[in-house]
């Protein structure tokens, strides 16, 4: 069973986002996608440096072909790399991942933030009613 030490990037566009030094994760699809790429990883289907390659690439895609007023998400970016390097180890058929994709992406905002508690988002979830 060989484990690999996985060296998350502290600073540069592979870092994820962290407070205080732990990891943050602001809506649990986050932490899903972040688990399973270190599961895979793990797994041995592909190695840190290549999947940190794909992420860094997302990145840099992102940041191309931004519009202003674009909000960035750092674990879209993951997901695009995790996409990405699935189909290269032809782990999913393309035509599958895209067709989940757009059914997780169809959910309505919260699907699965459905626990009441004070924290802090990154969006604004206040309903502005002054029509």
């Amino acid at each position: 069973m060989m484990s690999a030490v996985i060296e998350l990037d502290i600073e540069g566009p592979a870092a994820p986002p962290r407070a205080n030094g732990e990891l943050v994760f602001a809506e649990p699809w986050e932490s899903r996608a972040f688990g399973l790429a270190m599961s895979l990883n793990e797994s041995g289907v592909f190695t840190w440096d290549e999947f940190r390659e794909e992420l860094i690439a997302a990145i840099s895609s992102w940041e191309q072909s931004a519009q202003p007023g674009d909000c960035y998400s750092y674990y879209q970016c993951w997901l695009t790399a995790l996409e990405r390097i699935s189909i290269t180890h032809d782990l999913i058929p393309a035509h599958s991942l895209r067709e989940r994709a757009q059914e997780l992406a169809d959910r309505p905002a919260g699907y699965d933030h459905g626990h009441d508690h004070d924290h802090d988002h990154d969006h604004d979830d206040h309903d502005d009613h002054d029509h």
